[in-house]
């Protein structure tokens, strides 16, 4: 058995550790010490902040910096405190190593973490020896706790179950592997054994008759899941749950080190889950509880989680965000995250908490960038883009719950916010663009984009360009993609300025050679047609003959989505390819509630693209788009806005074209200041972010940030470096069950470490997780949020980590369906599990 010394390193510091990456041990009689710096090894960095903190200081922060960024081989930093742990947030603030705390892990942490309690769980047999030698001396050694115990205690359970200490014997029955069930249907001879290890260390005294394990398990998971609870209940019991059977206040640490244990260890956890839902329904918990204000830091079943749930909607609507962050920050690993709807809600809540703050603090710093246009511009540019990432990851978590219905005060209250700063900023905007005019003087306007980007390299014979057009693709989404790329490739991002109005016909036209100089918007009897030195560009065809006019065998388009599908090669002439993609701005257009996953589809298959020009030996790709959109959900009576008086041509709801009057609602300037050449002597538009249409979602047109500020990317390709090994990842579900009940399954996945060289000098991998019916059609994806990048659907594994991600399934399907790996570069399948749904209707 192994000593005090070992456990606690193997069982309570190195656990909180591995958690976290950072641990704090505060340690005034300096029992731990030596312990302590036993652990820093190779993997584990050990700052003794004792003998004087500054150095401890200088050198704790140094190696969080390191890890922080990634630039060590660490795999967590432990830092000894010689000193009592800051109890009030004065002491926290004198305390320098109390920011360690906040980001990690901290010892002791609870009442459970005191000396005596951690002896009790190292040595639950002899409860009473070790609170006796605790009675005659507060603080044993390591030796006298180590002396206490020696001997097979349990001989059958020991033999049967192949475990030695009481601890695993009863981890074991509870959740007993399939070799040790067997084991323990052969005989009955070790029941009286297990009666009596129960009364024990548990002080269970069995009431059931039954002699099988399932009786016996049914029993003993009842008696430990409602101990944790009660132990845990800063209140006093319900008087109807009082004769439940529950275990002695001696028993708390080992019976909080068993349930931890079961719901952390992948292989029982489901069983867990089923567990405590049975038990809180058998014991009616959520009716008999429902008069408990606090129910304590653990959510030993699903009632507590819930009402976590609630409380922290209630603190987020009151404004109360310390309490929002602090129950989020408690709720990151519960178990309850292995249910995909719980999943889904808290990652909605933590969505909103970030989209709700960001806002705040941006209303606070808008102010200092109105006092100019070019101010303004950059500040969103560099900032207030922020937001807009952050809504649309809002808006994509809110799609992914199917009932909404307990945060629609949460979702009412963080949609009103972001449309506040919204309205405040594009007030700013609409008042700078009526003094300067558009586009902004001195930046690239966007129908210099073509002649400035592509034209001059065109000119080399050698040269090999693609120029991928993404309709609305919105700046910050921009700014998204690059991140993506930019961890293969050299990319350069710039900001372009829309041609008005930002509608998809107008915009494209935009992206031709000479549009800067020769774009011309010619009114017709269904509104406005743009021309191109008398060439008529109505359509995506008549675009596409420019350049093949311009361009002749040099040119080729195609789709993106067929381009990525395609084995056929580019003829050798080729050097300017054009990629067309529509589907963003196609769907947002008529499905806007749920077209955001979209998104995640059009930049996965842009990565693809790229890896597949690298291959065929293309030099650079430039990204270009022609309008970008706003996302107004939180539309409200009076969300519209009437034309000017005039004969106006209304385009796209958000913009006009003739000759009236200015009012209150709509500017109004002539069509020229705004840089539109043309049949019109003025445009306009409303004035705030509504558009010509009542209940609109999803808009553009008209003159915004959101609108008209634009992404232009240019990746260098670099030749393709040898390719890496395949690495090995597992999939697993439920502890391989092989059906689904809910559409929002919870699938497991781990990348199992491999020899640092497979793959270069990081052994993060990033993977796509897609569910496919026997066709091949994508039937279910990785739900956004969490630990899927909600831009482009991936998750990226570290070594070993295993991480629960939530699916989600088509509504419309139901069948045997085969989740896969991917890699998201190449769509290689790097492995898969077979799984059929079962829906309960």
């Amino acid at each position: 058995m192994p000593g005090i010394k070992d456990f606690i390193q193997q069982n309570i510091l190195l656990p909180r550790l591995k958690k976290e990456g950072v641990l704090v041990v505060y340690d005034p009689e300096e029992r731990y010490r030596d312990l302590c710096l036993e652990l820093g090894d190779g993997s584990v960095s050990v700052i003794d902040a004792g003998g004087g903190s500054i150095p401890g200081r200088e050198k704790a922060l140094e190696t969080f910096n390191r890890i922080g960024y990634q630039k060590t081989d660490l795999d967590g930093m432990l830092v000894y405190v010689p000193a009592s742990a800051p109890r009030s947030e004065e002491d926290k603030q004198k305390d320098p190593f109390s920011i360690y705390t906040e980001c990690g892990q901290v010892f002791p942490d609870s009442e459970a973490d005191r000396f005596l309690y951690i002896c009790l769980k190292a040595k639950p047999d002899f409860t009473t020896e070790i609170r006796r030698i605790f009675e005659e001396n507060q603080d044993p050694s390591f030796d006298v706790i180590d002396a206490v115990g020696s001997g097979t205690n349990w001989p059958t359970l020991q033999a049967l179950l192949k475990v030695d200490s009481a601890n695993d014997i009863l981890f074991a029955l509870l959740a007993p592997k399939a070799e040790q069930q067997a084991a323990l249907k052969e005989n009955e001879a070790w029941v009286s054994e297990a009666k009596a290890l129960f009364k024990a260390c548990l002080g269970l005294k069995l009431k059931t008759r039954g002699k099988t394990w399932s009786s016996i398990a049914d029993e003993l998971w009842r008696f430990l899941l409602f101990s944790e609870f009660v132990f845990d209940l800063p209140e006093a019991l319900p008087e109807s749950l009082a004769d439940v059977p529950r275990a002695p206040d001696a028993a708390r640490p080992l019976v909080e080190d068993l349930c931890e244990r079961l719901r952390n260890d992948n292989r029982t956890q489901a069983d867990y889950i089923d567990r405590a839902e049975s038990i809180e329904n058998e014991l009616d918990l959520q009716a008999r509880c429902r008069s408990l204000k606090d129910l304590g830091r653990r959510d030993t079943f699903p009632f507590e989680e819930r009402t976590f749930f609630s409380n922290a909607i209630d603190a987020l609507i009151q404004d109360e965000m310390d309490t929002v962050r602090a129950v989020l920050s408690k709720r990151v690993h519960s178990v309850w995250c292995g249910k995909g709807e719980s999943q889904a809600q808290w990652d909605l809540l933590r969505s909103a908490l970030s989209l709700y703050e960001t806002c705040d603090d941006l209303e606070r710093q808008l102010p200092a960038y109105t006092r100019s246009f070019d101010a303004l511009i950059d500040f969103y540019i560099n900032v207030q883009r922020e937001a807009d990432r952050l809504q649309r990851e809002f808006e994509q978590a809110v799609s992914g719950i199917f009932d909404t219905h307990v945060m629609d005060d949460v979702i009412d209250k963080v949609r009103s916010k972001y449309r506040c700063l919204s309205a405040k900023s594009h007030d700013c905007f609409i008042r700078h663009l009526e003094s300067n005019g558009w586009p902004p003087i001195g930046r690239m306007a966007h129908t210099e984009i073509f002649d400035q980007k592509l034209a001059p390299k065109l000119k080399d014979a050698g040269s090999k360009i693609a120029f991928i057009l993404v309709d609305s693709l919105r700046y910050e989404l921009g700014v998204a993609l690059e991140k993506e790329i930019s961890e293969n490739d050299p990319v350069e991002l710039q900001p372009a300025f829309a041609q008005l109005p930002t509608t998809t016909l107008v915009g494209m036209a935009s992206l031709l050679p000479g549009a800067d100089k020769s774009l011309y918007l010619q009114k017709t009897d269904s509104g406005l047609l743009p021309v191109l030195e008398s060439a008529a560009l109505s359509n995506v065809n008549q675009r596409m003959d420019v350049l093949r006019s311009k361009y002749g065998q040099r040119f080729m388009e195609q789709t993106l989505k067929d381009f990525v599908k395609s084995r056929k090669k580019p003829p050798e002439t080729v050097s300017l390819i054009v990629l067309r993609s529509v589907e963003i701005d196609s769907y947002l257009e008529t499905e806007p509630d749920t077209a955001l996953r979209m998104v995640q589809d059009t930049l996965k298959r842009i990565r693809v693209a790229i890896n597949k020009l690298k291959m065929l030996d293309f030099q650079e790709v430039i990204i270009a788009t022609d309008h970008g959109f706003l996302l107004n959900p939180h539309t409200e009576a009076g969300d519209v806005c009437a034309k000017p008086i005039g004969d106006f041509t209304v385009v796209h709801n958000r913009f006009v074209l003739g000759s009236g009057q200015a009012d209150n609602a709509n500017f109004l300037l002539p069509a020229e200041q705004l840089g539109i050449r043309g049949d019109f002597s003025q445009a306009g538009g409303p004035r705030g972010l509504v558009p010509y249409r009542a209940g609109t979602i999803y808009f553009h047109g008209g003159a915004s940030l959101q609108e008209c500020v634009l992404p232009v990317l240019s990746i260098k390709l670099k030749k393709e470096a040898a390719a890496p090994q395949k690495p090995t990842i597992k999939l697993t579900y439920k502890n391989n069950a092989k059906r689904i009940t809910t559409r929002l399954p919870v699938v497991d996945v781990v990348l199992e470490r491999q020899q640092q060289q497979l793959f270069g000098s990081s052994e993060d991998v990033e993977i796509l997780l897609e569910a496919h019916d026997k066709k091949g059609n994508v039937v279910g994806e990785a739900k956004p949020g969490g630990d899927v990048n909600p831009v482009t659907g991936t998750v990226t594994l570290k070594p070993n980590e295993r991480i629960q991600v939530a699916m989600k399934m088509d509504l419309e399907f139901e069948g045997k369906f085969t989740i896969k790996a991917i890699n998201p570069t190449t769509m290689a399948v790097y492995c898969t599990i077979e799984l059929e749904t079962d829906y309960t209707v």
